[in-house]
């Protein structure tokens, strides 16, 4: 905006300098301050010179007006020599430079040069600040719904907000999961960035399938030849989304078969999700998506049910012998063992789906857990396919499943895989970060001595427990105060500081400003 009681100079300003070759469009021209100052409010200008002596409202008063509404606006005062003193005074008070009279228009067109570049340089670094914002944020988030589906969070769920505008009592999810029918044969013969590179690129089409459809959604990948779709929304939606729910599952069996080679089973969910059920929901849909064996839409849902009622117990009996494994528990793993051969023995004769195929279903997820775990190497997994490869009974299935269990607990006991170990020292800590956990609690857990168990943290981690610790809670802390609207104080207490002033002391040496500042700032570039 050109602002100058005097109409020559106003034509000048405006007629000689090259406005479209600098990029600059003028928006208004005003003869005062007050007129100036209407333009301002109505257009918003980013740059203004503006003469200091004008009837009605000088140049220093619409200085004084413009910077109550804006400090961004750069402003080039027009002064005569006379008025030196009086344009020193303006630039103290927010103006980025003066143009003595009579104008040099060469200098004035250097001048306004420079100042748009600083402008446009200013604009840029704000959006790159919001773009990584907006990716910090998403990782959050996601990182968020992660840990909740693999039942770290409990903690999280009772505190967090995902969204500003939305409590999490508010939040519900359509869920979807995608798997890779037998994935942990076909991989087998896979590198490692192989297998990277191939689960990268499913998960790129699932994001894409979703792109257009105008809900938030997250694509998580919770194992190898897995993933997880959660699309976002809020309880009045809940009409909408249920009819979207089977298009939005063609949409990704279409993506799939068009797409990817390997074959892959959709499922979704029949019914809409509170955040607090997701943990829950993920084994059932699992569970659900095995007996159905192939993509399931909503409708189909209901024949499933009493099937999934009956076959429930084999399947936690899976999950704790995961759990026994990770924790070196041996009387966990007998009970499971004992309870997997009596569930085979009670319901070999009642479910839909045969149980020979239940039972390949159970050693493969078991073999893709043990592979994530270090517990079995390619050429064990590579005998165990051979042995299927021939024709073997639901008995022969069973047997194998709990050799493959008995071999990797006695592996894991003759060696204590500082791997294992260090696997079960992470999964205890994640789930409870607000409480006050120690050294000495984790290695009793583990059965380890305290001095033992701190040269394989530090050997494995690459860090001490406390620093691996408080780093954890760090992470979650910045997670929580640009992704929730909780107190300082409840995230301290959520992150395992009952005390504000110690967790603002910790956070600050660990991140460099406290944690007000912190979302003060990230709130500012959103």
């Amino acid at each position: 905006m050109l602002v100058d009681d005097e109409l020559p100079i106003l034509n000048n300003l405006k007629a000689v300098l090259p406005w479209d070759n600098m990029g600059i469009d003028v928006v208004a021209l005003a003869r005062n301050g007050q007129e100036a100052l209407q333009f301002y409010e109505e257009k918003q200008p980013e740059l203004i010179l503006c003469d200091i002596r004008m009837p009605v409202m000088d140049g220093m008063e619409f200085l004084k007006a413009v910077r109550q509404l804006s400090s961004e606006c750069e402003v080039l005062m027009l002064t005569g020599y006379q008025e030196f003193e009086y344009a020193r005074h303006a630039l103290q008070n927010g103006v980025r430079d003066y143009i003595l009279k009579p104008i040099d228009y060469e200098v004035l067109e250097t001048t306004v040069r420079k100042v748009s570049e600083d402008i446009r340089a200013r604009k840029m670094k704000r959006i790159h600040a919001v773009a990584r914002w907006d990716i910090m944020a998403r990782m959050a988030h996601d990182k968020i719904l992660y840990n909740t589906l693999l039942g770290f969070s409990s903690e999280q769920s009772l505190y967090m907000h995902l969204e500003e505008d939305m409590p999490i009592e508010c939040l519900q999810y359509t869920m979807f999961l995608a798997d890779t029918d037998h994935y942990a044969q076909l991989s087998l013969q896979w590198s490692e960035e192989d297998r990277k590179q191939w689960n990268l690129e499913v998960r790129r089409v699932f994001q894409e399938a979703f792109l257009s459809e105008g809900f938030p959604y997250s694509v998580l990948q919770l194992r190898e030849g897995e993933w997880c779709i959660l699309v976002k929304h809020n309880r009045n939606e809940r009409t909408q989304t249920m009819e979207q729910a089977s298009i939005w599952l063609s949409s990704l069996q279409l993506s799939v078969k068009e797409r990817i080679e390997l074959p892959i089973s959709v499922g979704v969910y029949p019914e809409e999700v509170d955040f607090n059920d997701l943990a829950a929901t993920y084994k059932k849909l699992q569970l659900m998506l095995l007996r159905c064996s192939s993509s399931m839409s909503p409708d189909q849902w209901d024949e499933h049910v009493d099937g999934h009622d009956r076959s429930h117990s084999l399947w936690h009996t899976i999950d704790d012998i995961v759990s026994g494994l990770r924790k070196l528990d041996q009387s966990v793993m007998h009970k499971a063992l004992t309870g997997l051969k009596r569930s085979y023995m009670k319901q070999s004769q009642q479910t839909l789906v045969s149980m020979e195929k239940f039972l390949h279903y159970l050693l493969i997820h078991l073999l893709r857990e043990m592979r994530e775990m270090n517990i079995v190497n390619g050429y064990e997994e590579e005998q165990i396919w051979r042995k299927l490869n021939h024709s073997v009974s639901e008995k022969d299935v069973l047997e194998i499943i709990i050799q493959l269990v008995n071999d990797a607990l006695t592996k894991a006991f003759s060696k204590k895989s500082r791997e294992l170990l260090m696997l079960s020292a992470k999964d205890y800590i994640l789930k409870r970060l607000a409480r006050d956990i120690g050294v000495e609690e984790l290695a009793g857990h583990l059965g380890i001595s305290s001095s033992y168990f701190s040269m394989l943290f530090k050997l494995h981690f690459g860090e001490t427990f406390v620093e691996f610790l408080t780093r954890q809670r760090m992470e979650l802390a910045q997670s929580l105060l640009v992704t929730s609207d909780k107190t300082v104080t409840e995230i301290g207490v959520v992150t395992g500081y009952s005390e504000r002033r110690y967790f603002t002391k910790v956070f600050q040496k660990y991140v460099r400003m406290t944690p007000t500042e912190y979302r003060e700032q990230h709130q500012a570039v959103r």
